[in-house]
């Protein structure tokens, strides 16, 4: 049951978000006062909620300041550059685009930790996507056949990862970061050995994105929805499905019985280690969809270490959402609008715009020191499994 202090925290992160969105609206007249009024009382709220919950009460306390901050630069800002900036139509299409990838990544780290095997390793299974499903576009002339080998070569360095934490008993932190080292290798190397300092050529096969008649007409989302990749349907599809897999079929309870208890599940006749595989080359694969995901969907083309760190921010996004695919996907959709507005503040303040494009990575530091709240991980997670 709720506290009163956990109602007030609420209270106050919500009076916090509604008086930035409306600092930033160009529809609503353009007076900070309103903003500044319910920021205000968001952040009284904050204070005094922040004695008992703390996390909840400094959450409400930050983004009331920041909404306050917001509405100070709106207010100096013109009308027609809020416009240029706040299209919410583009601003949502842009959303999904960066979140995309990241829900991909998030979602297989979610199938590895709920089995017990972390998955640093995220990275360099998108960064394989990316390179080898370009490459197999380009040989197999389709994109499906790009999507293809890039799913098989996410999986085979998952398969090494899993080798190497479930069998060889190895840390999987180090192991991890090892693969995300070796894949950074083999995609500089193929990629310079095939192609050349050409690059890859122009003509490669890409995902192709889905109209959805009627949709588009709808107002405030119409356009970011109507008329979205391929992979971006599917990656929201299997939202859905891996949450009625994990949580209502026996085969997700066995999955989470090993993460939790591996030896009990052991006990009872559930078999640990090909589970454990089976989800981290699951991981493996869907990360490398992620990855896919930027070149063959989105750019169209390879350029080396072209993920950036996504495959970590996905990782964080995994925390974020308490390892549940609903939570992680809010997470990767806060990630993607920060990248989004970051993209187009430059019209309305090249500074801002310099400071939101690090916010993904704040977000990614916030979420690993437990700041936005208590996040109880599987039981066995990192734990390797000795059978007796």
């Amino acid at each position: 049951m709720k506290t009163t202090q956990q109602r007030l925290g609420w209270a106050g992160v919500a009076l916090g978000v509604l008086a930035g969105f409306i600092s930033v609206t160009p529809a609503i007249t353009h007076v900070a006062l309103p903003s500044l009024i319910l920021a205000a009382i968001g952040i009284g709220l904050g204070v005094y909620a922040v004695a008992d919950e703390r996390r909840l009460g400094i959450a409400a306390i930050v983004i009331g300041v920041s909404a306050i901050i917001g509405a100070i630069a709106a207010a100096k800002s013109g009308e027609a550059n809020l416009r240029n900036v706040f299209t919410w139509s583009a601003l949502i299409a842009a959303t999904l685009r960066y979140a995309t990838p990241l829900l991909f990544a998030a979602l297989g780290g979610i199938i590895s930790e709920r089995s017990g095997v972390i998955n640093i390793g995220l990275e360099g299974m998108m960064l394989m996507g990316a390179f080898f499903g370009v490459l197999g576009a380009d040989i197999t002339g389709s994109w499906v056949g790009g999507l293809f080998i890039a799913m098989l070569a996410g999986g085979t360095l998952a398969f090494v990862h899993a080798a190497f934490s479930i069998h060889l008993r190895a840390d999987q932190i180090v192991s991890g970061t090892a693969v995300n080292f070796l894949a950074l290798g083999i995609t500089g190397y193929v990629f310079i050995d095939h192609y050349g300092t050409n690059g890859t050529p122009n003509d490669i096969s890409r995902v192709p994105d889905i109209s959805i008649p009627g949709v588009r007409h709808i107002n405030f989302v119409g356009d970011a929805i109507g008329h979205a990749n391929l992979l971006t349907w599917i990656g929201l599809l299997l939202v859905p499905i891996i949450t009625v897999f994990l949580f209502r079929t026996r085969g997700g309870l066995r999955l989470r019985a090993v993460g939790e208890k591996p030896h009990a599940a052991d006990t009872v006749g559930v078999s640990v280690f090909p589970i454990r595989y089976a989800a981290v080359v699951v991981s493996g694969m869907l990360a490398a969809l992620g990855g896919a995901y930027l070149s063959v969907g989105f750019v169209g083309s390879f350029s080396q270490n072209m993920t950036e760190g996504r495959g970590f921010i996905a990782l964080a996004a995994v925390i974020f959402g308490k390892w549940r695919p609903l939570g992680a996907l809010m997470a990767v959709l806060l990630f993607g609008f920060s990248s989004a507005l970051a993209q187009r503040l430059p019209t309305f303040s090249e500074t801002t715009a310099t400071l939101f494009q690090a916010l993904p990575y704040v977000l990614t530091l916030v979420a690993v020191a437990g700041v936005i709240g208590r996040s109880r991980s599987p039981g066995s997670v990192g734990i390797p499994f000795v059978k007796e």
